[in-house]
C-alpha cells in the first residue's frame, strides 16, 4: 500500500490530502501539522477581532476526527517535521517531547508561510506587538484587547490583511493609525486606485501615514519611533508587512524543487 506524507495542513496540505484520497482510495495518507489546527478560515481571522464573526469556533472548518471519518486521513496536529532524508525516504517529526521518524513513498511539502517580522529595535521587548496569521495569533490579540483595554492601535503594513485588521479594530472602537512604507496603501494597486481607499479610510476616522516606517519600539512597545523622528503612542500594534516561507526543509534536505514547487526534472 502506498504511503503518502504531507507536511502542513490548512488550505494547501488539506486540499492535497482530500484530492489524493479521491485519486488513491487505498493509499495511507498522513498529514503532519505544526500548529494545533489543521483546517481554519484564514480570511475570517480579522473579522473575529471586531465580533463580526461572533464565535471563535466558527473559524474552525474541519477537525482531525472529522477528516478521519470522512476521508480516512491520518491528520496529526502539533507534529512538527524537523528534517527530511530523501535517500531513506523518512521524515523526522517532533510531537511534544517525543521525536520519531516516519517513512514515506511519496512526500508533499505544504508548510505555508509565516509573518515577515522586520528587525526593528526594541521589538523583542514590545509586549503589545502581534502578528495575525493563525488562530493562536488571534487568541493572543483577543486576550490583550480584553485584558489591557487598549485605546490606540497601530497597524504596520497597509496590505490586504493590514487594512482588514484596521477596519475591525476601528469597529471595536479603537483609534487606529496605519503605517505604510510604500507611497500608498495597498501597494499592489495603482496609486490612482489606492487613493480612493486611503480617502475612505480617512473619512472613517483612520489615520494613514505613508512613505514612513517604524525604526524602533520604546517603553515596551508603547511608543513607536518613525523614520522622521515622529513618535506614535500605541497600546496595541499589529505587524502586517508580509510573509516568508515557514521552513527551508526542502533546501536543507537537498530536494530540488521546480516551477511553483513541483519536483524539478
Amino acid at each position: 500500500m502506498e504511503k503518502i506524507v504531507i507536511v502542513g495542513g490548512v488550505a494547501g496540505g488539506m486540499s492535497a490530502a482530500t484530492r489524493l484520497r479521491r485519486l488513491k482510495e487505498a493509499a495511507e495518507i498522513i498529514v503532519f501539522e505544526k500548529g494545533p489546527f489543521v483546517s481554519f478560515a484564514n480570511c475570517g481571522l480579522p473579522y473575529a477581532i471586531s465580533g463580526e464573526i461572533e464565535e471563535r469556533d466558527a473559524l474552525l472548518v474541519q477537525t482531525p476526527e472529522a477528516l478521519k471519518k470522512r476521508f480516512n486521513l491520518d491528520v496529526r496536529p502539533l507534529h512538527e517535521v524537523l528534517a527530511i532524508d530523501p535517500q531513506e525516504k523518512t521524515v523526522t517529526v517532533k510531537n511534544g517531547e517525543q521525536i520519531f521518524t516516519e517513512s514515506y513513498d511519496a512526500l508533499i511539502l505544504s508548510p505555508g508561510a509565516k509573518p515577515l517580522v522586520s528587525a526593528i529595535k526594541g521589538l523583542e521587548e514590545a509586549t503589545n506587538a502581534f502578528s495575525l496569521r493563525n488562530v493562536p495569533d488571534l487568541d493572543q490579540i483577543m486576550a490583550h484587547l480584553e485584558d489591557k483595554k487598549p485605546q490606540k492601535a497601530t497597524i504596520i503594513g497597509a496590505g490586504f490583511i493590514g487594512l482588514e485588521v484596521a477596519e475591525n479594530l476601528h469597529k471595536k472602537g479603537l483609534e487606529v493609525t496605519i503605517l505604510e512604507k510604500a507611497p500608498h496603501v495597498l501597494p499592489p494597486l495603482d496609486e490612482e486606485m489606492a487613493a480612493y481607499i486611503k480617502n475612505e479610510l480617512i473619512k472613517q476616522g483612520v489615520k494613514v501615514l505613508t512613505s514612513q516606517s517604524a525604526t524602533a519600539f520604546e517603553k515596551a512597545g508603547q511608543e513607536i519611533v518613525l523614520e522622521d523622528g515622529t513618535v506614535l503612542a500605541s497600546d496595541v500594534t499589529i505587524l502586517s508587512v508580509g510573509v516568508q516561507p515557514e521552513t527551508d526543509l526542502a533546501k536543507r534536505a537537498g530536494i530540488q524543487l521546480g516551477h511553483r514547487g513541483y519536483p524539478g526534472r
